[in-house]
This record gives C-alpha cells, structure tokens and sequence, in this order.
C-alpha cells in the first residue's frame, strides 16, 4: 500500500515539473543521442516495403541477433514481414550489413541510407548493434509502441553517418539492495541504455540493508539476509527516526539473474555485479555473526548511512565465505568484472579486534587503511584464479592498491587522478557531476531525495578526462558511468524521473567527443525524442533543464 501511494504522489509531482520546460517543445527531423561523430544529410529517403529483407554477411549467432532485432522493430509496429538472410535469393530493395574490417574502433560503424538501400558496416556485431540504434532513433517513434500501427510507413531520411565511441566503457549504475525492482522493470531500463549506446550496466546487488542475489552454498543471505524489518521514513537525520513498519525485502533468484544477463547481453550490454565488502555488510553478519569482529547482536539496516560493524579482517573464515559467494557469482555473470566494493569501511572495529591486530602483525602491515589493502589483494587474487578481474570504489587506492584493480572515482575525480596516476585503469563516476540521486531542480514539490543539486545542464558539462592528467595518463580513463542510490527511490515511476533524461546526458559523454558536445543542440534533440520517449512509456523528468542557480 506504501508503494501505491508514493506511485500515485510521484505520478502527481511528475506532471507539473518544476514550472518551464525549457529544451521540450522545439522539433526538427534529425534527432540521434548520443550525437553521431559525422553525419551528413542527403536527399531523398529510403521507405520499408514487403519486399524489403535484411541480408547480412556473415550471418552467425551475433549478427543475427542485431538483425533480428531490426526486423522485429519493423515488422511490429508495420505488420511487415521482413526475412533476415545470407544474401541468396532476390537482394533488391534492402538493408545491407556487414562485417568489414576496414572499420577500425570495435564499437564503430558506418550507415549510407539512399532512395534503393541501407547500408551497414562495422568491425563487430556491437558495432552492427549501434548502427542499429541510430537507425531506430531516425524512424517514426511509433516504432517504440510494440504493436502494429494501421497505416504505418517507415521512412528512413537519406543520409551518412560514421561513427564511434570516446569512451570504451559507457555504463549506468543502480542500487537495488536498498529498494529492488523487478526483473521486467530491470530489463526495461536495460533497453532504456541500449537505445543510447550504452555498453554496461553496474548492478548493486548487497548493502547494509539487504542482500538481493541468490548464493546456493549460504542459502541464510537470502532467507534471512534479503529482508529488513521495517523502513526508515525521511532523512535520517530527522529526530527522532520515524519507521513505516512494514518489512520489507526480495532477492534474484540466480535463474532470473542469468534471463536479465541474457537479455542484457542480447543488447550488448556487459553488467558487473557488485558484492559490497568489507563494510557496508550488515546483510551479511545478521546471517553469519561469525564473520564480524564482536559479537554482535546484528540485523539488516532499517535506516541508511555508514556502519561500524564490518567484515572481520583477521578471520580466515571471512575469506573462505567471500571466495565462495564470488565463485557462485562468477559463475552467473559472465563479464570479465566483478565489483567489490570497498568504499567507507570505518576502521573502528579493526583497531580493537584482536585478530585483525595480529594480520596487521603478521603481514607486516603499517595500519589498518593498509589492513583494507591486504583485504582488496586477496580478494583479486581469487578472481584472477577463476578469470575475473576486480573493480572497486576510489577507497581502494588506500594503503596502497591491487595491481590489477579497476577504480571507479565517486568522490570527486581526485581518486581517478591518482590512480591513472598509479597506472591504473579508470572510470569516471564523480558525485558532483553523475549521481542521479541528486535533485534536478529546486527542491520544492519535489520528491524527497538525499540531497545535493545537479541539474541536466551540469551532468552534461562533464569531461571525464581531468586536464591534470598527462597525456600519457590520460588513456587509462576508459569511460564514464551514472550512478544512481536508492534509498529515496521505491517504486519504477520515481527511477525513471530521477535518471532521464541525465542519463541521456551521460551517455552522450561517453560517446560523442568532446569537442563536438554542444548542449543547445542536445536540447533539441532531445525536445524531438521526448516523442519516442512517450510511447516507449518513459517517466522522463519534464521540468526546467538549466542551472537555475546560475547568476
């Protein structure tokens, strides 16, 4: 009933925005987020016709999948029947695509649309994929209504394009420990990423306040894990707490996460879980008291912030549990990453457990920050011994980093400066400019959040390559990511409006260089695909899109 309500409360807050709607109402024909490198307009158009086919070489397991894709978006809205082949038989009156080495980034492409045909090339099947994407921006958005529209002509304006990434890593994050959401509404924001070119989709499955992935060897993290009593209801730093008093809870079984990670991967998209450790684990010891440093008593957080209560560091079982949980985890992802965490881990328990002093003896370590640094060493050890390679918070870099750890800078980008720095690779994910959670405008008649200010304008002024860096550090920035915390956000209405259209925004930046970033003209194309955004039953955020605290 809670979530109902807070449906319809959103649903009412949604509608009216926050007064203008700058940047919503302007249209023109030609509209492709993220923005292509070169794209050149020519004369004429291609129309779709029953005899039109798609015909791909080589047609294998990948590069059907991108054309099939096609072809269900035309066939499903038209009522067409357009037939993916090899190429034999009548080619008259087609779609061409091909593999072609001559294409150079991985993720890049080619499209010539003309009054006879639409050609396609690119290195890889993601780069068909992306070609893809674009073709379906410059259709009718119809297209996004998922049924056959009476009448309907599908019109492809003839033009150029050639195209490629920045960035190789372009992803967007959520955090389903502390409010989830179902594996429909999971695979909807999936499609929502695709559509834009994103490649990665960051999974926040453990926190504090619930553990949310089936483990079959710890059957506890779900039974008991998954669950927490009751909800805080406002900021917590509102006194006293007030409480909603409903429990509340629910985890992915691992036959759901390997559908969502087929389905993810059918859009080219990689997702890397995360397990949090070695804080932000109350889940865990409410389960397994054991692995704490005290006693306890223990249970899943009903309120948000920062624990003292931690992973044991000085226990060898800590580290049996968590190579046997990432092997379970490994084993359903099939990505090269796995996160693990590491941010705002408190120290206090580690300085007065007996057992984590006498690590720090035996290992010959300088303190606890360097406690955390064994702790990261060992657990990218064991991934590197079952092929998987770790990403953790900018917190990781403290006491001194695992040689192979990816760092994602979320305090600032002075983490990331350090660490390409350090040699390391890094994504780019600063509070200040891409979490999500943040308010987009003035804070009144708004749905509750957990602070801050970031309005579109700003998430799209972001460069991630910070101008510190040296031109040989500057290549260990890989990409880009949003990120975005759930403790406000319950139900899917409330998600959408707090991600789109910023996500958008982040997508761009990860794709479309630099140097060809304008936000006017985003705006406006951004004013044309609200359209497709509305049938595609998007809650976008409608509001003012400026910095309205700007002089």
């Amino acid at each position: 009933m809670q979530n109902v309500i807070l449906s319809v409360l959103i649903g009412m807050v949604l509608i009216s925005g926050c007064q203008s709607q700058t940047g919503t109402t302007t249209k023109h024909p030609i509209a492709i987020i993220p923005a292509p490198v070169s794209f050149t307009q020519m004369k004429g158009s291609y129309s779709f016709t029953d005899r039109s086919r798609i015909i791909v070489s080589p047609l294998n397991t990948e590069t059907r999948v991108v054309a099939d894709f096609l072809a269900h978006m035309i066939s499903n809205s038209s009522g067409m029947d357009i037939s993916v082949t090899d190429g034999s038989g009548d080619a008259r009156a087609s779609v061409y695509m091909s593999l072609d080495s001559s294409v150079k980034n991985a993720e890049g492409y080619y499209i010539k649309i003309d009054r006879r045909s639409v050609t396609v090339r690119a290195a890889t099947p993601a780069g068909l994929f992306y070609a893809v994407q674009t073709i379906r921006q410059l259709f009718p958005p119809e297209v996004e209504a998922g049924h056959v529209i009476k009448g309907m002509e599908l019109v492809l304006p003839a033009c150029e394009i050639i195209d490629e990434p920045a960035f190789v890593y372009r992803g967007m994050h959520l955090d389903v420990a502390r409010h989830m959401f179902s594996v429909e509404e999971i695979k909807k924001y999936i499609d929502i990423l695709a559509l834009h070119k994103m490649n990665t989709f960051h999974w926040h499955l453990t926190d504090d306040q619930g553990w949310r992935l089936e483990i079959r060897k710890y059957p506890e993290l779900t039974r008991i894990g998954s669950f927490r009593k009751e909800t805080l209801v406002g900021h917590s730093k509102q006194k006293p707490n007030i409480f909603d008093g409903v429990p509340y809870g629910g985890y992915y079984t691992q036959d759901e996460v390997r559908d969502i990670v087929d389905y993810a991967s059918s859009r080219f998209i990689t997702i890397i879980p995360e397990i949090e450790m070695p804080g932000h684990s109350l889940a865990i010891l409410a389960c397994y008291p054991e692995l704490a440093c005290t006693d306890g008593p223990f249970e899943v957080a009903t309120t948000w912030g920062v624990f003292h209560d931690v992973l044991c560091a000085g226990k060898e079982e800590t580290f049996v549990f968590l190579q046997d949980v990432l092997s379970e985890v490994a084993d359903l992802f099939p990505g090269k990453y796995i996160h693990i965490g590491g941010d705002e881990c408190p120290k206090t328990r580690w300085e007065q457990c007996p057992l984590c002093r006498q690590r720090i003896r035996e290992e010959k370590l300088a303190d606890e920050h360097e406690l955390q640094s064994y702790f990261i060493r060992r657990m990218e050890k064991h991934l590197f011994s079952i092929g998987k390679e770790i990403i953790g918070w900018d917190e990781i870099l403290e006491g001194g980093l695992a040689p192979g750890a990816t760092v994602m800078s979320w305090r600032g980008t002075e983490g990331g400066i350090a660490a390409a720095r350090q040699k390391h690779r890094v994504i780019m994910t600063p509070n200040n400019f891409v979490y999500l959670d943040y308010y987009q405008c003035e804070p009144e008649g708004q749905p509750l959040s957990i602070g801050g200010y970031l309005p579109l304008e700003k998430v799209y002024s972001f460069n991630p390559v910070p101008a510190e860096l040296s031109t040989d550090e500057q290549k260990y920035i890989t990409g880009v990511q949003g990120n975005v915390w759930t403790e406000y956000i319950s139900v899917p209405e409330h998600l959408e409006y707090m991600v789109f259209p910023r996500a958008f925004a982040i997508a761009e930046t990860g794709w479309t260089p630099a140097r060809l970033k304008n936000f006017e003209d985003f705006l406006v194309r951004l004013g044309t695909l609200t359209n497709r955004y509305d049938i595609m039953g998007i809650n976008y955020f409608r509001g003012e899109y400026r910095d309205t605290r700007k002089p």
